[in-house]
């Protein structure tokens, strides 16, 4: 087994990446107002923001604390003193001493995600590596909160008391065996009192499938070379392939051929979804036939013709039974938590 790549000399021993979602700009906010302007640990943020437009949080956590903050638009040095945020559209991964955008397919149903950067973090930091889940729904950042503690790294979860959305965190709590549950003042002093601690030895458990980039871009959206996989009999809700299945750290997650990503909540979100859309979809097809039939009706009785005028009414009628039974159903569905953007 490989060890995570030593860095170089003036590459910062620790890394701490952050994931958030709804209600994540608020809790953000108050992390980087509580970090010293000198921490030598540089910070990497994912918050879900829609893929078009444009993202002003690397300004707004710029503005609440003494770290300066940047998008990563292209591949940067990682320094300390700085916080760096995704943009969107991209995930961000880390790697020898790096931070790079990167646009690979969506994971949970979104781009930035989380758990990219996390098992980036994860493969090139090791026990350097420290994994951060604020507040949000359903479950991204489980799967690579749980790589960074198979690496050694240190996993911490907000308190779900304190979160705006508790989805995340709870999800986190549940599935890794995480380190810390605190408020988020706590993560911020706990992130500053590691300023002084030494990283401790590297566990030497983690292997990558390659793909020619390297090993953290390996990791993102691949699973490990001879992991144990099966056929899950689903298909992905992006691209409509067949998905497999694998659980990965104890953490149950779902792949397509693309590389396409879902952890078991976002899954039953997105499935949900989709469902509720067909259900109002079949809804609307089944009017439009029944409106069309009373049109032939109409038709019909113009030249004459009752009898098959009353067969389409009698057709259409049957159709708008149906119909309304479907949009009963459709009303009263009831998807799993639907994934959470925040608007920063």
């Amino acid at each position: 087994m490989g060890t995570p790549k030593e860095m170089p000399a003036e590459t910062p021993p620790r890394v701490a990446v952050v994931g958030a979602s709804a209600g994540g700009v608020e809790a953000l906010m108050t992390l980087v107002r509580r970090l010293p302007d000198d921490l030598a640990i540089p910070v990497c943020v994912v918050l879900h923001v829609p893929s078009f437009g444009t993202s002003v949080l690397a300004d707004i956590l710029g503005r609440a604390g003494p770290l300066r903050a940047q998008a990563v638009l292209e591949r940067s040095p990682l320094q300390r003193g700085y916080v760096y945020v995704a943009p969107p559209d991209c995930h961000i991964v880390v790697s020898d001493g790096t931070i790079r955008p990167n646009r690979g397919p969506r994971e949970n149903g979104h781009r930035p995600a989380i758990d990219p950067l996390f098992r980036s973090a994860a493969t090139a930091w090791g026990p350097g590596a420290v994994g951060v889940v604020l507040s949000g729904t359903l479950d991204d950042g489980t799967a690579g909160l749980a790589a960074i503690k198979r690496a050694g790294g240190i996993a911490i979860v907000q308190d779900p008391e304190e979160a705006l959305y508790p989805g995340m965190p709870e999800s986190a709590i549940a599935n890794v065996a995480v380190d810390h549950v605190l408020r988020v003042a706590g993560i911020a002093d706990f992130l500053t009192r590691l300023d002084d601690q030494p990283v401790p030895p590297a566990r030497g458990a983690i292997t990558m499938t390659e793909n020619g980039e390297g090993p953290a871009e390996a990791e993102v959206g691949a699973w490990r070379e001879g992991e144990p996989t099966a056929a899950s009999g689903f298909t992905c809700p992006s691209c409509g392939g067949a998905l497999w299945e694998a659980e990965r750290d104890g953490v149950l997650q779902f792949r397509c051929h693309v590389g396409h990503v879902y952890s078991q909540e976002s899954m039953l979100a997105i499935q949900g979804s989709d469902t509720e859309d067909a259900l109002w979809a079949a809804h609307s097809l089944l009017e439009a036939r029944a409106a069309l039939l009373n049109r032939l009706a109409l038709r019909m009785r113009e030249k004459g013709a009752n009898r098959m005028g009353e067969t389409y009414e009698s057709q259409a009628g049957e159709l708008r039974a149906q119909s309304d039974a479907v949009r009963r159903v459709a009303k009263t569905f009831a998807p799993s938590e639907p994934l959470s953007e925040s608007a920063a």
